[in-house]
């Protein structure tokens, strides 16, 4: 019906236009909210008052003249001005009824449209460095760009999924390091391993004794050969050389044919360990796209060549620096260094340049919060490339922080002590954790708490709605208990039966559903949907606590209810299904 309604109103604008009372130059787009108190009806807009200054009118003269030609719209009861000019509308109780059989008939298609009109979406997320395992604060970003490409999909985008594999920079070298490292203690050398390196004793002594097994003593080297006249490392000396002049000391032990070997066996172990763990989360993409792919086909000396052809470039202490002041960044940056190496910006350039050239509409990129300060900075490249940085959207997830008993839990990377994504999974469910992430808008910090998530009361609010999903399905496995059907017709014929405040509620908040998922869509925001599942819970089980459905003595009146919960069921399953989160039908 508010699609109904939406239309109605953009036919009357542009009547208005026509008429000479609506300049053309004034583009309107009625859209309809829903009054948080059911006094002020279905539905409200507040158009009049967008219209009444282009018009030179009164904003409640501009309603009566919209409420006057909306006489006759079929399955409109009325509509209310109030205020300086809202209007109110107020549903009939057959477009609440024919709704229930909409959704029986669509079934998992119920919320889908085609607002998107086949816009070509990318949406990458996660694209965490492959240097570990994915821990807690990834797996929040994993869930929202999951659910966020669902939504958009479901209101018709073309939507890609891509992880961007950073297998380029200096932390898979440093990772590189650390493998060798414990693989040359396997080997039995004593080893001072760096402060900075991937210290865990978990995942890369795996990958170490992998190395050792296929390999044997191929990359062995003595440790006194290894850290002779190396820089010294922390507390007393610079870490970051140490680290460095290892790197160039294990290559030049190994030589460069070896040396690869250990990088891309590290690289492969744990980004075949990354896919699998998203694979479990309910995470897949399309597209896995290497960093380093973009040095080989030479696209990132092909962005600085065309920002030096704009004159955006300029020399300064031997590096290459972009004007992005001249685009509202706050100071230049660097897309090639003093000794030739292009930095990890330049390769940046050159992968959003790569995504537009792709033909993507609209891009999204998923970041965590500590990049906010990049945005400007690839906004302002794009712009000097000539393409529109309003196409690319950045959303910044804020961390999530973990809280078992009260107490928070304690995550550190580098140092191995940190809690994995797989971990969180094993304790709380996938479902759990997929839910609990998107809880709270992402740009919002999110505390984790591992004991409701894995409570079965009605304070956890994925139960709360998995449980009203349940208890319509066990319903339906009563009915042959009782020695009854379920007649779908009979129940379409008693639908005025259906005058209980709790069945009119539920008729609201499932006509709210679809504008829902365009609005969530349209946002980004998936915590609108689990807002919207959670009212939808608590109006069904008020209604379960309250009424029987399966009156002996009452054919038509029963299976009208059944239809009703049938209706509640499929939306509840279609909005979890979103989320990535199962239905069951018994807990």
């Amino acid at each position: 019906m508010k699609a109904v309604i939406e239309q109605r109103l953009q036919v009357i604008c542009q009547q208005l236009a026509a008429e000479g009372e609506l300049p053309d130059d004034v583009t309107a787009k009625p859209v309809l909210t829903v009054p948080k108190d059911p006094a002020h009806g279905d539905f409200a807009s507040n158009l009049a008052m967008q219209l009444a200054k282009p018009m030179k009118r009164a904003p409640r003269a501009v309603a009566e003249l919209i409420v006057e030609r909306l006489a006759g719209t079929e399955g409109l009861s009325r509509v209310e001005i109030a205020g300086p000019g809202f209007m109110n509308f107020f549903v009939e109780a057959g477009a609440a009824f024919a709704l229930i059989d909409r959704i029986l008939e669509e079934g998992q298609r119920f919320g889908q449209s085609d607002a998107g009109k086949g816009q070509k979406i990318q949406v990458e997320f996660v694209s965490a460095n492959p240097t570990g395992p994915l821990h807690v604060g990834h797996g929040r970003g994993a869930a929202y760009g999951s659910v966020v490409a669902n939504l958009l999909e479901a209101v018709g985008c073309s939507v890609e999924r891509e992880y961007y594999v950073n297998d380029a920079g200096r932390q898979m070298h440093i990772l590189a390091a650390s493998v060798w490292l414990r693989y040359l203690e396997l080997q039995g050398e004593t080893i001072e391993f760096p402060s900075n390196g991937y210290r865990s004793e978990g995942y890369i002594l795996d990958i170490a004794r992998s190395l050792a097994d296929e390999q044997g003593q191929r990359f062995r080297a003595p440790a006194a050969q290894v850290f002779d006249d190396l820089p010294e490392d922390a507390p007393d000396g610079d870490q970051e050389r140490h680290i460095d002049a290892l790197i160039l000391r294990m290559r030049e032990l190994l030589g460069e044919t070896d040396y690869q070997l250990v990088f891309r066996a590290a690289l492969d172990s744990i980004l075949s360990d990354i896919r699998a763990d998203l694979a479990e989360f309910g995470v897949t993409y399309d597209t896995w796209y290497s960093e380093q792919s973009l040095a080989d086909r030479g696209l990132v000396d092909r962005a600085i060549e065309r920002l030096e052809a704009a004159s955006y470039l300029y020399q300064r202490d031997g590096a290459l620096w972009f004007r992005a002041t001249d685009f509202g960044d706050d100071k230049d940056r660097v897309v090639r260094r003093e000794n030739g190496q292009t930095t990890y910006f330049a390769s940046d350039i050159a992968y959003h340049l790569d995504k537009f050239d792709r033909g993507f509409d609209q891009v999204i990129d998923i970041w965590g919060a500590d990049h906010h300060g990049y945005v400007s900075r690839v906004k302002a490249a794009l712009t000097a490339l000539g393409k529109s940085a309003d196409q690319l959207e950045v959303s910044l997830v804020q961390f999530a922080i973990l809280y078992r008993g009260g107490e928070r839990v304690p995550m550190s990377t580098r140092s191995g002590s940190f809690v994995t994504l797989r971990e969180l999974r094993e304790e709380v469910g996938s479902d759990a954790a997929r839910f609990f992430y998107v809880m709270r808008a992402a740009n919002q910090h999110l505390d984790f708490d591992l004991d409701l998530a894995k409570s079965q009361s009605n304070e956890n609010p994925l139960y709360y709605i998995q449980y009203a999903h349940a208890r319509v399905a066990s319903v339906f496995r009563q009915l042959p208990l009782r020695g009854f059907e379920h007649d779908t017709a009979v129940g379409q014929a008693a639908y005025d039966r259906l005058t209980e405040s709790h069945e009119q509620a539920l008729f609201k908040r499932l006509s709210q559903y679809p504008a829902l998922i365009e609005r969530a869509a349209g946002a980004h925001e998936p915590h609108q949907l689990v807002h919207y599942l959670r009212d939808l819970a608590q109006d069904f089980h008020s209604y379960y606590n309250a009424h029987a459905f399966l009156l002996a003595e009452d054919a038509p009146l029963r299976n009208a209810r059944l239809n009703l919960i049938t209706a509640t069921r499929q939306v509840l399953g279609n909005g979890l299904g979103l989320l990535g989160v199962n239905a069951p039908d018994e807990m």
